[in-house]
């Protein structure tokens, strides 16, 4: 189902704690595309009918429901103060992010992202190059490693994003392309795998090399993604390296490097090497013009997915071929 895209203007009474610009420049961007979340106020109230029940439930297993009230209250606060933000002249609309997926993002769009940095992460995917400032709606709570922006700082620096004379940070995406012509991007990091806890079977291939394996999987890292799910993967093999006498010299920076990096880094996780599969092509580094191409074996749960997001996974049994490369466009991030 596709939603259609009205692009109202957004108004709401300004927040006494903010000063907002309310002139009319010329602006480079024509809509400005709030993305929210739901509260956890808001989902338990979804879950329970009220909040009174909510509540009742929440105080009787222990939890503190005012500090949920309150989080929520935050969250409310800094929306209106998004909102106040955006000048008058400029069209904008609020979406949730359930919506996101099916969203029809245009080319003059700007996009607002208010919540946490996981948020940020699973809507770049569906933008192409659209600009993305994330704010921080409570930084008492939130690191927002991917939210910069407090609400009075993106009031101060409004303008200017909407006139050009900002300056973004270009992040490199993942890409996944099935031989059927489906495609699945990824901000941090892809998994190719089983989908429960079995061997995944395949044939890997790079640089005129292949060999086939078995193994739990293969993680692929963009340089976003890098201090996070292939940091463990670095962790846990110079642990054992170092635990069976050897000696390791880890990079300077560790797993980290440039977000905009025109690469991607690949590792197998606990490749098993038997009489039908081997386990030498276990790392590496994926350029344009060393994509990795992998053939599935699996009969089935066999799947791909991108930043967590396990439920949406592209299937990936056999008869599949998949092609990992860095993304045709970067995602630009308001810094």
């Amino acid at each position: 189902m596709i939603f259609s895209n009205p692009r109202t203007s957004a108004a709401s009474q300004s927040p006494a704690d903010i000063t907002s610009i309310r002139a009319k420049p010329k602006s480079l961007y024509e809509h400005v595309i709030v993305v929210t979340r739901k509260t956890e106020l808001e989902e338990l109230t979804a879950r329970f009918g009220t909040v009174a029940q909510a509540r009742f439930y929440l105080e009787h297993a222990g939890r503190d429901f005012d500090q949920i009230l309150l989080q929520h209250e935050h969250y409310q606060l800094a929306l209106d103060q998004v909102r106040y933000a955006i000048p008058a002249s400029v069209k904008s609309q609020v979406i949730d992010r359930q919506f996101v997926p099916q969203f029809m993002f245009y080319e003059d769009d700007i996009v607002i992202i208010v919540g946490q940095d996981g948020l940020v992460v699973n809507t770049a995917k569906y933008l192409t190059r659209q600009p993305i400032i994330g704010v921080n709606p409570d930084p008492l709570t939130i690191e927002g490693v991917l939210l910069p922006f407090t609400t009075r700082k993106l009031a101060d620096r409004f303008p200017d994003t909407l006139q050009g004379r900002a300056r973004f940070r270009d992040v490199t995406l993942a890409k996944a392309s099935l031989s059927d012509g489906q495609e699945l991007l990824a901000f941090n990091d892809l998994f190719i795998g089983p989908k429960s806890h079995t061997s995944a079977r395949y044939r890997i291939e790079q640089t005129g090399q292949g060999e086939d394996q078995s193994s739990s999987g293969i993680i692929i890292s963009t340089g976003a993604g890098s201090t996070g799910w292939m940091k463990s993967i670095y962790a846990g093999a110079a642990g054992i390296v170092q635990a069976l006498g050897g000696e390791i010299s880890m990079p300077r920076e560790g797993s980290r490097f440039a977000w905009d990096a025109d690469y991607l880094v690949y590792a197998v996780r606990e490749p098993w090497p038997s009489k039908t599969s081997r386990s030498n092509i276990v790392f590496g580094v994926i350029t344009p013009e060393q994509p990795l191409v992998l053939n599935s074996y699996m009969a089935e749960h066999g799947v791909i997915f991108s930043d967590g997001i396990e439920n949406d996974y592209l299937k990936f049994n056999a008869g599949h071929t998949v092609t990992i490369n860095i993304a045709d466009h970067k995602v630009k991030l308001l810094m």
